[in-house]
């Protein structure tokens, strides 16, 4: 079985709507029986709902419905679960890569799927738009990524000409 979880800093923004739209997207590009998409937040409290304004874009951009998704914090036994580990922001892959020393080579940063070193801006505090400016660039580099993430977490080597 192929897995991937996606992490952000609360676990209530950014990596549930990863989560979801990765599904959506692995769903309609191949047999996903024996695939697991999670996610999870580097600084977050357990068992907090997504945040408002990511339920009600994700349901009025692309049928997705986060209204179940509950927060929970990384650890080592959950980390290790996972073939590839999907970062938000720079900071969070060099602490998980740190901390897990021997999982480094499972984690890369989100846009790294689509051959870019950015960050992707945290949408909490920010006005509706913030947040369905977020959803479009997630659905873009998940998109555009999904190749080199279907490859990662296959345990294939992703092509260089797109990482």
């Amino acid at each position: 079985m192929a897995s991937i979880i996606i992490l952000c800093t609360a676990n209530m923004c950014r990596s549930p709507m990863a989560e979801a739209l990765l599904r959506q997207k692995l769903q309609s590009h191949i047999d996903t029986m024996d695939w697991r998409v999670e996610s999870a937040g580097t600084w977050t409290i357990q068992g907090r709902p997504a945040a408002l304004k990511a339920q009600e874009i994700l349901l009025r951009l692309f049928g997705l419905d986060l209204s179940a998704h509950r927060s929970r914090v990384v650890s080592r036994p959950l980390l290790r679960q996972f073939d590839l580990i999907l970062a938000m922001e720079a900071g969070q892959k060099e602490a998980i890569q740190i901390e897990f020393p021997e999982l480094a080579s499972r984690v890369h940063l989100v846009y790294e799927m689509i051959g870019q070193d950015r960050n992707l801006t945290d949408p909490i505090g920010g006005t509706i738009t913030d947040f369905e400016d977020t959803a479009q660039e997630l659905d873009y580099i998940l998109s555009h990524g999904l190749d080199n993430i279907i490859r990662l977490a296959s345990g294939e080597l992703p092509k260089r000409a797109d990482l």
